[in-house]
């Protein structure tokens, strides 16, 4: 017994002699009741393999237990496994095992000491190194009670009634709290404690619904002083802070209007650097206020390109707080505060329900606007009017004051335009820049990111005036010089180029071409492809194909892809083959997919499933169904269908996509059913339109209307009667389907559509019962003939266009009825008016209700004022002027 006794080799060697001396007797289960309280079976086991038992007296009751087996075979005194002179007796001795434990537990404490000295020197230098990380950044984060609500971007509150002598300073009223406020307090307690990982809350609310407030509210009450906060002046600054690592546990992340950093050109970079960050130590809480237009923008379904794929999954990781509008529901605590709120009070009074836009002055916002005073009122109006028809048509960057100044004389009258003084500009821009109820302005400065003062030249509409614009300006199409002055002024090829999509949607694509091609003129030849993509819409096949070789050779997958798609249409597979081959090797997820169909039906599925996984490893989710179906039989299914589900649970609505047909597939109708409208929610009909006709290849078309049917039930009815129009313009039999689907939902539109279709097919009264049934839901009853059987003069007036002018369906019902009475006139304006807000009315509806040549309207488009558009040429991108073509 010379040799110190080893503590873990000592409990193999007991191990040891119970398996081979005693025949494997007590057993680990009876051994397991030894110790009081009894342990696991398990954890006799790893005892008797080597583990540390972090209490003694457990292992000692074990020990003596296989003491008294050993006893009762007489191997006491019998020598012990593994070491030399050493008895059964010596080995299992309660004293040996004292002495040697508290041996080994006094190391494991020295150890855990050190290296608990050890951390705290690395993290007393990784702090060092984050801190002179941060004094090179421009935005420092400071102790979180170092902010003040103001600076957080909270918005002022009236004084109230009557204010004091110095009644401009900043008021900030009572809170009322809320039960959303108590979800929101919780989550950020909880994300505080030590060792919780990093949070990502997003407050989401319309303009002036107390967004911020409610977050810097619960960051008071929840959040303890020593913890950091860091506002980013701009999404530059926010990749700085994240590029160097500088957001340490405990710090708050403070985005307020999470749109300005999320939609800016580098807010996809920004995005991805987040969510890295939100992988690593916590704890850490990001904070972020966001509109529900910018978020359903940003988590929208991607289409042939994909500008906010990172975003999206970033929001997919979110918490969200939901705010409503009003204070319907908590008016009597709001009652009980305003006792003693002079603020809230005169909010109360002038704003009732909808308190906080009162307490942000946005009712007196819009008085300003729309019944302006003084000499320079109207022009004041025509620059905000310019501004609202900017932000509504999703321009994110301050506008300068020189696109201002451009588009306003469109706003304006001949009259007003004519009387104008030399310095009608300067007079309108104070106008617009009125300080409202000492709180706010219509046109406001920003902050310079970096220096003292504001930008120059530069200003943005508040919140509450873009929302109103958005509302009220949505039927109404920015005149000439709006989008004159836009690609002469705006800068941002992000915003020439969301500018030109809006044109192209309402039928100018003139104004559309002249943003695309100022946008590329900003970019490289890489940015030519909405420009490509407009002149194959205008039947230019040419001029797209020319586009897009100058696009595809500067770098954009997409448009190289395109090219294999039109090569592939013509014929040439093996050019189209090449072209999908350059796109994949660069990293086109899409092409890959491509050439796995091919390869497929080829009969190469080797070769297809590897460039199926190629594409789902680059993040295409529909390859992940591709790949379902050829490995189905190789029983790989299920993996499959476990990979789409983690991709469907980050938003991505390709995923559920797949993942309803392939629930379909096994037979899960309901599941399916559930998936697809869940794509539809995430902003991909295509779903609904995919699973149906699987169910009708299956011979179920009666389950695919049914479908569509839950879908118009679900609230999706205006997007099944946007499917039934195209089905019904590519004469597709399934158009029916779909509208009768809609048409339980008493959409007006697809009443309609049914009501066309049973024209066409010469069932003249179904038809005439449908045109009443929709003049019926219309409030009026269009006595319709089309032989002369009843005069026009006899039928009952429809109601006017304004009692539904926020429903773009129903105003496209009523421009069809009006149309129905030969009522050109009325149906050609409404029709206009739905063009204008991006409904389902078309130019070529336009055209046969002005009985004029359909290939002219798809050619050339509208002008700004709704006529037909003149003969025009197609604007030429400097990129494009070497080209040899």
């Amino acid at each position: 017994m010379g040799m110190t006794p080893d503590f873990f080799e000592d409990l193999r060697r007991v191990g040891a002699l119970k398996r081979d001396r005693l025949g494997g007797k007590p057993s680990d289960n009876a051994l397991s009741k030894a110790p009081r309280p009894p342990v696991s079976r398990d954890t006799v086991g790893a005892w008797l393999r080597g583990r540390f038992p972090q209490r003694l007296e457990p292992l000692l009751a074990v020990l003596e237990d296989i003491r008294a087996e050993a006893a009762r075979l007489g191997i006491l005194q019998t020598m012990a496994p593994g070491v030399p002179g050493e008895t059964v007796a010596d080995l299992l001795a309660e004293t040996r095992w004292r002495s040697t434990w508290a041996d080994e537990q006094q190391r494991r404490t020295q150890v855990n000491l050190e290296a608990v000295e050890r951390q705290k020197a690395y993290k007393a230098l990784e702090d060092d190194e984050r801190r002179a990380r941060q004094a090179a950044l421009p935005d420092l984060p400071r102790p979180v009670r170092s902010w003040t609500p103001q600076r957080l971007g909270v918005h002022p509150a009236v004084p109230g009634y009557p204010s004091g002598p110095h009644g401009s300073g900043f008021v900030l009223p009572t809170y009322v709290p809320r039960p959303h406020d108590i979800e929101l307090r919780e989550r950020l307690a909880a994300a505080i404690a030590d060792g919780a990982p990093p949070l990502l809350v997003v407050v989401r609310g319309e303009s002036c619904t107390g967004k911020t407030r409610t977050a810097f509210e619960a960051l008071n009450a929840t959040v303890p002083d020593d913890f950091e906060l860091l506002s980013p002046t701009n999404t530059d600054n926010l990749l700085a802070v994240l590029a160097a690592n500088a957001l340490a546990p405990r710090t708050v992340l403070w985005l307020n209007e999470a749109q300005d950093y999320l939609a800016d050109p580098a807010g996809e970079a920004a995005a991805a650097a987040l969510l890295r960050r939100l992988d690593a130590d916590g704890p850490l809480i990001v904070i972020a206020t966001l509109w529900p237009d910018h978020d359903e923008t940003l988590t929208a379904a991607p289409g042939n390109d994909d500008p906010h794929r990172h975003a999206r999954t970033l929001l997919a990781q979110a918490h969200y707080t939901f705010l409503p509008r009003s204070f319907a529901d908590d008016l009597d605590a709001v009652r009980s505060t305003a006792g003693h709120d002079q603020s809230l009070a005169t909010a109360l009074d002038v704003g009732g329900v909808n308190l906080t836009q009162a307490l942000a002055a946005g009712p007196d916002l819009v008085t300003h606007y729309e019944h302006p005073a003084g000499a320079y009122g109207i022009y004041g109006r025509a620059l905000i009017s310019a501004a609202m028809d900017a932000y509504r048509l999703r321009v994110s960057r301050p506008l300068p004051l020189a696109f201002l100044e451009a588009a306003a004389p469109g706003y304006l009258t001949d009259t007003e335009r004519t009387n104008a003084s030399p310095d009608w500009f300067i007079g309108a821009l104070a106008h617009a820049r009125t300080l409202i109820k000492q709180t706010t302005r219509p046109l406001q400065d920003l902050p310079h990111p970096t220096g003292m003062g504001a930008l120059p030249n530069v200003v943005r509409l508040a919140d509450y005036l873009q929302q109103h614009g958005r509302r009220t300006r949505r039927l109404l199409f920015p005149p000439v010089s709006f989008w004159n002055a836009a690609a002469e002024h705006l800068t941002s090829k992000t915003d020439l180029t969301q500018l030109g999509f809006a044109a192209q949607i309402r039928g100018r694509y003139r104004h559309a071409a002249e943003l695309f091609c100022a946008a590329a003129d900003i970019g490289n030849p890489n940015d030519l492809l909405p420009l490509a993509m407009l002149r194959e819409v205008t039947l230019d096949s040419d001029g797209a194909e020319r586009l897009y070789r100058l696009a595809a050779d500067a770098g954009n997958l997409a448009a190289l892809r395109t090219l294999g798609d039109k090569r592939e249409a013509a014929g040439d597979r093996e050019e189209a083959e090449r072209l999908y081959r350059l796109a994949a090797d660069a990293g086109d997820s899409a092409a890959l997919r491509t050439l796995g169909k091919r390869r497929e039906a080829a009969g190469d599925r080797e070769e297809a499933e590897r460039l199926y996984r190629l594409a789902a490893d680059a993040g295409d989710s529909a390859a992940l169904l591709s790949l379902a179906n050829l490995r189905e039989p190789a029983g790989d299914r299920q993996t499959l269908e476990q990979l789409l589900r983690a991709s469907a649970d980050t938003g991505d609505s390709e995923a559920l996509t797949a993942l309803a047909m392939m629930r379909e597939r096994a037979g899960d109708c309901d599941e399916a059913q559930q998936l697809a409208l869940q794509a539809a929610d995430a902003g991909n009909p295509g779903a609904l339109l995919a699973l149906a006709t699987m169910r009708e290849k299956a011979g179920g078309r009666d389950r695919a209307e049914r479908l569509f049917r839950a879908a118009a039930n679900a609230g999706h009815a205006v997007l099944v009667v946007q499917m039934a129009r195209v089905l019904e313009n590519l004469k597709d039999s399934r158009a029916e389907g779909l509208y009768r689907a809609a048409a339980d939902s008493a959409n007006p539109a697809a009443l309609l559509g049914l009501a066309r279709l049973r024209d066409a097919a010469g069932d003249r009264e179904e038809a005439e019962r449908l045109y009443h049934a929709v003049g019926s839901h219309l409030g009026a009853d269009p006595a319709r003939s089309r032989e002369g059987g009843r005069d026009r003069d006899r039928a009952e007036p429809l109601p006017p266009a304004e009692t539904d002018a926020e429903d773009l369906a129903t105003l496209h019902a009523l421009a069809e009825l009006r149309l129905v009475n030969r009522d050109r006139q009325e149906a050609e304006r409404l029709t206009v008016q739905v063009i204008n807000g991006a409904g389902l009315s078309t130019l070529e509806d336009l055209a046969r209700i002005r009985e004029e040549s359909a290939p002219e309207y798809k050619r050339y488009g509208l002008d700004a004022d709704g006529t037909l558009a003149k003969p025009w040429a197609w604007p030429e991108p400097r990129t494009a002027d070497n080209d040899p073509a």
